[in-house]
């Protein structure tokens, strides 16, 4: 029996860009684990093929990491072992190293690790794998999954995908609108979110607001402009029921854009360019993205604004959104004056 551990160890979104790859994996083994962080658990328990679950914080990785302890460390490094594993493979972003993560897998002794690197591996790495391409996340995920020997089964598209979602019944036809992002720099102005709402629930549309528990402010101002306050009332599979039956998402760079990619849904994507919109902007076909992409933030990987006024968001107007909304989802046509500018 062939057991693969998968390593992905950053957030909800990160996670959820990799499930091709995995399946790649899975399709190549009689067994997948997947090591997560555990801001991408939640998601990581959505994707299909993956058998087995393993969850630790990455003090390399995770945004707010705790002091690096030795007993932590060899608690995984124990765990690892435990697993038995044949091969592993380290999936990471463009501005992450694979290679603390691969001296883990050696000393829990992982006999073959894959991983993409800029840096000189040495012992660490089987498969060095080296990719700069300005493509999508997915896209970069699956050519490591490809030059570790690994294929998608027959049939299999490469899209994104979440385990079986039931879409929440609606007697009316509705739209999400989830304000809430992972760092304040990727955020469309919650005024901009409330007046939006304003114009869709006049124009007759059913706006339903989302977010985490700790949004539950946010949410509750946004939805004071018509709309169905749903803030922090969902788990993330039960968000993912929600946004696949809804026309159009209208959301920021984070973790619930993705997940709206991946149950099938329209995306109004409103994208700050601190990272590459070519990597980071939601994989389907089935999206408008807007936001200005040459704006003085571009490439910065800025968590806080660093632009006075946030102009880069700040910019895109609601009846811009509305506009969007509009064409996605097949709604009644906005007014005249709403245009759209859009980032192919």
């Amino acid at each position: 029996m062939t057991r693969t551990l998968a390593v992905r160890l950053d957030s909800l979104g990160d996670v959820l860009v990799t499930g091709p790859a995995l399946r790649a994996l899975a399709a190549g083994s009689d067994h997948l684990a997947l090591l997560c962080g555990p801001r991408g658990r939640a998601a990581a328990e959505l994707l299909p093929g993956v058998d087995d679950l393993l969850c630790w914080r990455a003090p390399w990785i995770d945004p707010e990491p705790d002091p690096v302890a030795r007993d932590d460390v060899e608690d995984l490094v124990a765990l690892v072992a435990a697993g038995r594993y044949d091969r592993a493979v380290v999936f990471t972003s463009f501005h992450q190293s694979a290679l603390p993560t691969a001296l883990l897998l050696r000393m829990a002794g992982v006999p073959w690790v894959g991983a993409i690197s800029e840096d000189y591996p040495g012992s660490l790495l089987d498969v060095r794998h080296r990719f700069d391409a300005d493509v999508p996340e997915p896209e970069r995920a699956l050519s490591l999954a490809r030059a570790c020997g690994f294929e998608l089964p027959p049939g299999d598209p490469g899209a994104l995908a979440v385990r079986t979602v039931v879409a929440e019944p609606s007697p009316v036809p509705y739209v999400v609108l989830h304000p809430g992002t992972s760092v304040p720099a990727r955020a469309w102005p919650a005024e901009h979110y409330r007046e939006a709402c304003r114009l869709l629930t006049e124009r007759g549309t059913t706006v339903v607001v989302t977010g985490g528990p700790d949004e539950r402010d946010l949410t509750a101002l946004v939805a004071g402009g018509g709309g169905i306050d749903r803030g922090g009332g969902t788990d993330l599979g039960e968000l993912a029921g929600l946004l696949a039956g809804a026309r159009a998402v209208v959301v920021g760079n984070t973790g619930p854009a993705h997940l709206a990619a991946a149950v099938g849904v329209p995306v109004v994507s409103l994208f700050a360019p601190t990272v590459p919109v070519e990597r980071w902007a939601p994989y389907t076909d089935r999206r408008v993205v807007l936001g200005d992409r040459d704006a003085p933030c571009r490439g910065t990987r800025a968590t806080t604004c660093p632009v006075p006024g946030h102009p880069c968001l700040s910019s895109v107007t609601p009846a811009q959104v509305v506009a969007a909304v509009t064409e996605l989802g097949g709604l009644a046509a906005p007014a005249p004056s709403a245009t759209l500018r859009r980032i192919p």
